[in-house]
């Protein structure tokens, strides 16, 4: 793990600590918004960026529909990515 995984693991773990806070003083809001924070956090240590998750999300609302998108244009000119990767 690198120097600055390791500072954006402490700032995950920082940020955890104060969405349990928030939720725990019926702060949902906040707790929320911090949620969202969190996950970028999470994304960056994992190596997820936003189109990543853009083509998770896109899935997902095209299998919870069940109904065949026609892909982007942006989609068929590129290889398909994986919409899931193993994390260890």
């Amino acid at each position: 793990m690198s120097h600055s995984d390791e500072q954006l693991q402490s700032v995950l773990e920082t940020l955890e600590e104060c969405r349990r806070v928030l939720n725990e003083s019926n702060s949902r809001e906040s707790a929320e918004l911090l949620s969202i924070v969190i996950l970028d956090v999470r994304m960056k240590l994992k190596g997820i960026d936003s189109a990543d998750l853009k083509a998770l999300c896109d899935e997902m609302l095209r299998t919870a529909t069940n109904e065949p998108q026609p892909p982007s244009k942006q989609t068929q000119d590129q290889p398909r990515r994986p919409l899931l990767r193993v994390v260890k």
